[in-house]
């Protein structure tokens, strides 16, 4: 085998809650994972020049520092015998979007690579590997719907949610890291007490983007409406599309919408 062809799922974090900041700089966590049905399409094609090469439309994926290119460089250092590959990424899934696009895709670099380099990890080798990279990869190397604690790398499967979900991204990129310095500023002032309940990020993001506030207070979606991640994209659940036609039609035309179902395993779950 020289060739491997996979898909990347994205994620929503169903709920999250921040717990406390750590002494390494990280942070504590309790949310559940879900896996939903946007993709990225990735190819493996090894050779045996040495090279990781990676051929995309996406100009941030030129350079050294993307998780693709920084799983590939770690599973290489533990070759034994001289590798390369050559990786064609097509991106569907927004960054910055609290999706997890990258995190999927360093998750889906380590499983294909361990199979087309032969070097025989185990899930667990793969999930301690994959904890360097992100705090999201371990999740998606352990491919199941799980609640996620620690960083999000304690992992549990738990049931897969039935409902159908409409994720609404605002084209908006939100970084986690700047996410979590204003979290850990502005933590003691809850503003939006049922928001938070469901994602401690909401009063921070909905301060940084009052465009958003509006949008959710003005068609009073407050107790409908869910974020994902630490933003931008937020999500409702929903059993026929009847019952966001309303929402859809006041949702500005520049921002992405995509109609997901739930997946019970990721597609890298096929690759054995």
């Amino acid at each position: 085998m020289n060739e491997i062809v996979t898909k990347c799922p994205a994620k929503i974090n169903l709920n999250l809650r921040i717990l406390d900041k750590r002494e390494d700089g990280y942070h504590n966590i309790q949310t559940e994972y879900q896996l939903i049905d946007i993709y990225d399409h990735l190819k493996f094609k090894s050779n045996k020049d040495q090279n990781i090469t990676i051929e995309s439309k996406e100009t941030y994926l030129n350079d050294k520092f993307n998780t693709i290119y920084q799983s590939a460089e770690k599973l290489q250092k533990l070759m034994n015998e001289n590798a390369g590959v050559v990786i064609e990424v097509k991106k569907n899934i927004p960054t910055g979007s609290g999706l997890g696009g990258a995190s999927s895709n360093a998750a889906s670099t380590l499983v294909a690579l361990n199979k087309l380099w032969r070097l025989n990890l185990n899930k667990h080798d793969l999930i301690k590997i994959a904890s360097s990279i992100g705090a999201d990869v371990p999740f998606f190397v352990y491919g199941k719907n799980a609640s996620g604690e620690g960083i999000g790398d304690k992992l549990e499967e738990i049931k897969t949610n039935s409902k159908k979900i409409l994720v609404i991204n605002p084209n908006i990129h939100s970084s986690t890291k700047k996410m979590f310095n204003l979290y850990d500023k502005s933590k003691n002032f809850v503003k939006n007490i049922a928001l938070n309940k469901q994602n401690s990020f909401w009063d921070v993001f909905l301060n940084q983007n009052p465009n958003i506030e509006e949008f959710i207070f003005s068609n009073n979606l407050e107790n409908k409406i869910n974020l994902s991640g630490s933003g931008s994209s937020l999500f409702i659940y929903y059993e026929e599309e009847s019952d966001i036609d309303k929402i859809i039609k006041k949702i500005p035309r520049n921002w992405r919408l995509f109609f997901c179902k739930p997946l019970q395993y990721s597609p890298i779950c096929n690759i054995n």
